[in-house]
């Protein structure tokens, strides 16, 4: 007798979620959706600054130091944006062939010489905080997508961001200190 297999079983498949937002309103200005074997940094920056239009300012762009790469420091400054990211522990300065090297290597110094507690204060970093809340709030519309195509769960992604932002819009939260 024949086993009766079991094709409904296929192991999970991990999906990565990139979001910018912007840091007065919160809103989420650009989103990208990719599978789990796509890398973070380098192909996913430039994607999600050009989802912002090239007449709009970008002041700065913060994130955490996976994104320390050349690609990524070299779109930033392409769009004349400072990037406020932490080198790597092991960090070299770059040749500074170009704005986003340069850039980098001051950043690295500073870090240097301030010593990375002092110089994420000094930088505004702690502005990641406010990517890494949207994200959770992200999270919290659901855990699971229901879509099993692709194309589709990258559609409903976006419905989950409009929401978000629908929301965000509504109004936010002001906590002001009593006493």
């Amino acid at each position: 007798m024949e086993r009766p297999q079991a094709r409904w079983l296929q192991s999970r498949v991990w999906r990565k979620i990139h979001i910018g937002i912007d840091k007065q309103t919160l809103e989420i200005r650009a989103a990208e959706f990719t599978t789990s074997d796509m890398g973070d940094a380098p192909p996913v920056l430039p994607e999600l600054l050009d989802q912002i239009p090239p007449d709009q300012e970008i002041g700065s762009v913060t994130a955490d130091g996976a994104y320390d790469t050349r690609k990524c420091h070299d779109a930033i400054a392409g769009r004349g944006a400072h990037a406020v990211m932490p080198p790597r522990k092991n960090a070299k300065p770059w040749k500074p062939d170009s704005a986003g090297a340069v850039a980098r290597n001051e950043a690295l110094r500073a870090s240097k010489r301030l010593g990375r507690t002092i110089w994420r204060r000094w930088s505004g970093y702690h502005r990641h905080s406010r990517a890494e809340t949207t994200m959770h709030c992200l999270k919290l519309l659901g855990q699971r997508l229901t879509a099993r195509d692709f194309h589709r769960q990258v559609a409903e992604f976006h419905v989950r961001v409009a929401v978000l932002n629908g929301f965000t819009a509504l109004g936010r939260l002001v906590t002001e200190p009593v006493g």
